[in-house]
């Protein structure tokens, strides 16, 4: 069997009059491809649904699983407020600045808007709390704070928060990277690489025109409607790639295999369930994978976007012929050799390909990550 260095992950997912995905005008996200506008999910959306789902198989279910936050207010929220009320204003207040530098750089104490949305891990917090404590209950007055934080500030830096911790980004830096513009040796690299997904046809969309009648409205109030508005609805057969670099998520889980393997098992069950989408209570937009094609291999990997680069009919059957014969086509061409395993619910065969259930594709991802580091 082909060594696993890269898992690939292709995935048929079809959503019927939704708003998965919104622009800065409050409509679909689009995509220009072969000449035919699509509908897209941007990977960001993507990755942040599979990072917070509510679901049996989610990353915070894991053993091992570190917590992590995003937001400019890291250190007001998780440092300095816990200080508040317990130790003098005119100590805390001279703590805070050079706390904030410290995360986000030169900057960071002129305000809010001045800071890098940032993402730390609960080890990075909380030793970032324990020093500002340490700091505060050791100083008398301001005077005192201030001579004692300027001397600790001067040796440190990310590393220093990271000391004796194997994943002090959390679990979602080790999975989908940091990147931090006040400290680059802090940055993590992403070894979970996510396209953004489109439909494999032309779009189709349309506005939905809707009203609100006000229940208590009488026979001589004004005719029609409390509330009229316009949103914009979709439907689509999405084509979704994701590639996992399993040595680099190994690495970034402190070496941790078996902690990886689980990362990725449960992660092919997210990708294949958990659906993006807003506008829950109006749209439902809940679907789940008609198809499912696990790659490894040690050949760098490829998309197989270009299969769809000529609209395809907007039908599951249509799209996996079209990806099997792109398929074909570059196996006839490169001979990477990597092995296989999908879940199908079209009428289309993909000759040489093991077919499986969600469960035995989740298993055998674990499988292939076991065998990566040992490799």
């Amino acid at each position: 069997m082909t060594r696993t260095r890269f898992l690939q992950i292709h995935t048929l997912h079809s959503y019927t009059a939704a708003l998965l995905n919104r622009d800065d005008s409050g409509l679909a996200k689009r995509l220009t491809f072969g000449g035919a506008s699509r509908i897209r999910i941007s990977s960001q959306c993507l990755k942040r649904h599979w990072r917070l789902a509510e679901d049996p198989h989610a990353l915070q279910t894991i053993a091992g699983y570190v917590d992590s936050l995003r937001s400019r207010e890291l250190v007001t929220e998780k440092v300095i407020a816990p200080l508040k009320g317990r130790f003098p204003a005119s100590v805390v207040d001279v703590l805070e600045p050079e706390f904030q530098q410290l995360v986000y750089g030169d900057k960071a104490d002129k305000g809010k808007k001045s800071r890098q949305t940032l993402l730390l891990g609960k080890p990075e917090l909380d030793w970032l709390a324990r020093e500002a404590e340490r700091l505060a209950s050791g100083a008398n007055d301001a005077a005192a704070a201030k001579k004692a934080v300027s001397e600790w500030r001067k040796d440190k830096n990310y590393k220093a928060m990271a000391e004796n911790c194997a994943l002090p980004g959390g679990l979602t830096a080790a999975l989908f990277g940091r990147m931090v513009t006040s400290d680059p040796a802090a940055n993590i690299d992403a070894p979970v690489h996510v396209a953004h997904a489109f439909t494999v046809h032309g779009e189709e969309a349309e506005g939905d025109y809707f009203t609100a009648v006000d229940d208590l409205k009488k026979d001589d109030d004004d005719a029609g409607a409390d509330t009229i508005q316009e949103t914009e609805l979709t439907c689509g057969l999405f084509y979704g790639y994701a590639v996992i670099d399993l040595p680099g998520l190994i690495a970034n889980c402190g070496g941790d295999t078996e902690l990886a393997a689980r990362v990725v098992h449960n992660l092919v069950y997210l990708i294949a369930e958990v659906s993006p989408g807003a506008k829950l209570g109006s749209t439902a937009p809940y679907g789940r994978a008609g198809f499912i094609l696990l790659e490894g291999g040690d050949r760098q990997p490829r998309s197989l976007a270009e299969a769809f680069r000529k609209p395809a009919k907007p039908d599951l059957d249509d799209a996996v012929e079209k990806l099997a014969t792109k398929l074909a086509l570059f196996d006839q061409a490169y001979a990477t050799g990597e092995s296989r395993i999908c879940l199908n619910l079209s009428d289309l065969n993909i000759s040489d390909v093991t077919l499986g259930t969600l469960s035995d594709l989740a298993a055998w991802a674990q499988a292939r990550t076991t065998e990566a580091s040992n490799a």
